[in-house]
């Protein structure tokens, strides 16, 4: 049954987490041509340079603040669009949920929110 327009599909609520990323296995720097912006347990919301698909399988690696090893997030592009002349913001969803990540991830941006 399709949701009436402007309704919440959510099932997990959505947190801000703006960590420095990068595609698995390239050579470029964490945030150089993409950007975490936001994450839930189902998916993550991420601002790129480049253009993906509908479908687009994706592999990223989060860079986080703990001393410990990138996280790496993998799914499926859900939807994409066009921010401005460089710039997509993209939506991924997890081809699984892993709630032990997304309780590293959350933990971290709670850490470093000021009191």
């Amino acid at each position: 049954m399709a949701s009436a327009p402007g309704t919440e599909r959510r099932i997990y609520e959505r947190f801000s987490a703006r960590f420095p990323v990068k595609f698995k296995d390239t050579r470029n720097d964490y945030g150089t041509d993409v950007f975490l912006r936001d994450a839930s347990a189902q998916g993550v919301r991420i601002l790129t340079k480049e253009r993906f698909f509908l479908e687009d399988q994706l592999s990223l690696e989060v860079a986080l603040p703990d001393g410990q090893e990138p996280m790496v997030l993998s799914g499926k592009v859900v939807w994409s669009k066009l921010l401005n002349l460089t710039l997509w913001d993209t939506g991924v969803e997890f081809s699984e949920i892993n709630f032990f990540k997304m309780q590293r991830l959350f933990k971290l941006t709670q850490d470093i929110l000021p009191s």
